[in-house]
């Protein structure tokens, strides 16, 4: 059970939310979003996003070991393309933000393999799942166990 419903209790804020989720899940090709959505929500620890992006990765294709991978990509490498790899990479350094994170040798490697806009695209996307995480978190979000989503 959730601590308090953001969808009713801040309608505005939510809905802002939702703005920056709409953009980015257009502005960014499919595999690679759930990628980083599932990347993101790895490293913050939110049960509820991780379960999320799984299985809206699986619904779109993306193989279980490679989703299963994205906890140590590093040591996967071989399971993804490289621009896969630029962009884990950067989510990694997005998502961990402190004074040595997002440095010029991982922005430099995700410019080979994006357009400016599409590295825009990308650091919305790595926003928006960080302010996923942190709602779903504060709230104390479950993943959802029902009928429409059975464990098995």
């Amino acid at each position: 059970m959730t601590r308090i419903d953001m969808a009713r209790t801040n309608k505005l804020g939510y809905a802002a939310v939702l703005g920056m989720e709409a953009y980015s899940s257009k502005a960014v090709d499919k595999r690679l979003y759930e990628l980083i959505k599932l990347r993101a929500s790895i490293l913050n620890g939110c049960g509820f996003c991780v379960d999320m992006h799984a299985t809206d990765g699986a619904k779109h294709g993306i193989p279980q070991r490679v989703l299963h991978a994205v906890g140590a990509w590093q040591h996967a490498k071989n399971l993804f393309e490289p621009k896969e790899l630029a962009a884990l990479a950067l989510t990694d350094a997005v998502t961990k933000l402190g004074p040595d994170t997002v440095t010029d040798e991982i922005w430099n490697a995700a410019a080979e393999h994006f357009t400016e806009g599409e590295l825009g695209g990308i650091i919305m996307a790595i926003a928006t799942i960080n302010v996923w995480n942190r709602i779903a978190i504060a709230t104390e979000m479950q993943p959802p166990l029902d009928d429409k989503h059975p464990i098995a």
